[in-house]
């Protein structure tokens, strides 16, 4: 079973269908048994849009079910495995690194083209 996770960038891009994102990724979006839209996404989203850095839906929710995504929720599972990732001094995003915990404990692959998130034993495809 394919079971992807997509990182916030890729989230963006995939409701825009942003060329940037390579074709495996797409065509893993497209093909890909469940394709998780995590809420730590549409929370880091709202947040950089109210303070002017990025443009996005105004109908976040909206744009991830017509889209054909599944929203992931954040369980205590996720929070708590957050606290055994490994410290990695040059990453400390906190949305990333509950991202990487959501990928962990459901198993998932993470579809990214952060190259900190590589540092993390996570199965990745490059978005």
């Amino acid at each position: 079973m394919s079971l992807y996770l997509l990182d916030t960038h890729a989230l963006l891009w995939t409701f825009d269908d942003n060329p940037t994102l390579s074709d495996e990724a797409r065509k893993a979006i497209d093909t890909g048994d469940v394709v998780y839209a995590s809420v730590v996404s549409v929370w880091e989203i709202v947040i950089k849009k109210a303070l002017g850095k990025l443009d996005a839906p105004e109908d976040l929710g909206g744009a991830i079910l017509t889209t054909g995504l599944t929203p992931l929720f954040v369980t205590i599972a996720h929070a708590l495995a957050v606290g055994k990732l490994p410290r990695h001094e040059s990453h400390k995003d906190p949305f990333d690194r509950l991202l990487v915990a959501q990928t962990k404990v459901k198993g998932l692959t993470l579809i990214t083209r952060d190259e900190d998130l590589k540092k993390y034993d996570i199965p990745i495809l490059d978005a």
